[in-house]
């Protein structure tokens, strides 16, 4: 669902077009998960559901193609553990057979990443019977390369500019209210002129980084276009402008992560948020049902979810995140200037709810800079920003696909 597709600390297969990332966040032991890419750019195809190949059916296996060997998401029984006891019972289930959990899901999903080799995973099912399922992680297809018209810049320059989109949904004020962004993505550029910052808050869940600072741009980018500062002479003005951000750091420099520290993010929001939040996830990959239901138990907390419907010109039903359909949840197609469809968009409704501008988006990038690109990921943080506003989103016209097929813009 993205153009640049990577690594996290493993080396690439190139010769294949895919690339492995290493899982399970900073916990020692952790090991390789799903990748993930940002939602900018078009191109791929669909990864098929997973499914279970076990005599137990708790052993769930990815299509074939699909799966990174010795990788599982492990969720315990609903009921079986309270949430103040998974960080406990993740580490007495991964103990019975040697093992020991990377990332620990106690506020959403309730359980645990781990790897494992499969028949020990099998044995951790049937030794535990209060774990639902471990399922394996999946490997998310490249794609190609992200759109940019312009090149980023160093410094953000001496004048403010007033990007297309922000003036299309209505953005633009000084937000004064209480609620923040939280970014789950590439991290954010932690001391850019432009933006708001919660540093204290910000976190990372990239294997063997330590820091939420955004080392790819992309979630620089999206951040600035939520909540950049207006007023300032410096780079962009956002929807709610000078908004607090929130770097939940869960995709490497190079745009790729793994599906169990995404979800670690997603646990992230919903132990940190609070009603009158907003989570902005520019990413998505192949289905996860696992993903989907972190997603929609941290939405339920009352964090408002804007969600991307990627780039490859099909449905969104065969992705995750944005096949969601659950409260609190937004899933957001893409439009060129003049509320004309981006080509590259994804589609479908449900489950897409709006459409917003996704096409030469201005917004900010690394080193103080700005930079302009395309894609769902680009026209997402236009509803973030919307959403953060606590007061409705309104319709603001229509962008027809193909006959019959109609979006609803959505602005203040």
């Amino acid at each position: 669902m993205r153009n640049v597709v990577l690594a996290a600390s493993v080396a690439a297969l190139a010769a294949g077009g895919v690339v492995f990332a290493a899982g399970g966040g900073a916990s020692a032991g952790a090991g390789l998960s799903n990748l993930v890419t940002l939602a900018a750019g078009s191109g791929g195809t669909a990864a098929p559901s997973a499914k279970a190949t076990t005599g137990t059916g708790r052993l769930i296996a990815a299509a074939a193609g699909k799966g990174i060997p010795d990788s599982w998401i492990c969720v315990f029984g609903k009921g079986q553990v309270a949430p103040t006891a998974v960080r406990g019972a993740a580490a007495k289930a991964a103990g019975s057979v040697g093992g020991r959990p990377g990332h620990v899901y106690d506020a959403v999903l309730g359980g645990f990443s781990i790897t494992l080799p499969e028949q020990a995973a099998q044995v951790l099912v049937e030794k535990n019977p209060n774990i639902d399922h471990c399922a394996q992680d999946q490997v998310a297809e490249l794609v190609r390369p992200i759109q940019a018209t312009a090149k980023p810049g160093s410094g953000g320059g001496s004048t403010e500019s007033m990007p297309w989109g922000i003036t299309a949904v209505g953005g633009g004020q000084t937000y004064a209210g209480t609620g923040r962004a939280f970014i789950v993505d590439t991290g954010i550029d932690l001391t850019h002129p432009d933006l708001n910052v919660d540093t204290a808050l910000s976190q990372n869940y990239v294997s063997r980084e330590t820091s939420p600072q955004d080392l790819n741009g992309h979630g620089t980018h999206v951040a600035g276009t939520i909540a950049a500062i207006g007023g300032n002479g410096k780079g962009v003005v956002g929807v709610a402008a000078g908004a607090p951000v929130v770097a939940i750091r869960v995709l490497d420099r190079r745009g790729s992560g793994a599906y169990s520290d995404v979800i670690a993010g997603v646990n992230a929001v919903a132990t940190k948020g609070k009603p009158g939040d907003v989570a902005n996830m520019s990413l998505g990959g192949p289905v996860s049902a696992d993903l989907d239901t972190a997603v929609c138990q941290a939405a339920a907390t009352g964090v408002l979810f804007a969600i991307a419907a990627g780039n490859d010109g099909a449905s969104a039903t065969n992705y995750s995140p944005a096949r969601v359909t659950c409260a609190n949840t937004f899933i957001v197609a893409a439009m060129a200037q003049g509320n004309v469809w981006a080509s590259f968009s994804n589609y479908g409704q449900p489950p897409v709810d709006y459409i917003e501008p996704g096409v030469n988006i201005l917004s900010l990038w690394l080193n103080g800079g700005t930079n302009t690109i395309s894609g769902t990921s680009m026209a997402t943080p236009h509803m973030a920003g919307l959403l953060l506003w606590g007061t409705g989103v309104n319709a603001g016209g229509t962008v027809t696909r193909v006959a019959g097929d109609v979006y609803t813009l959505g602005r203040r």
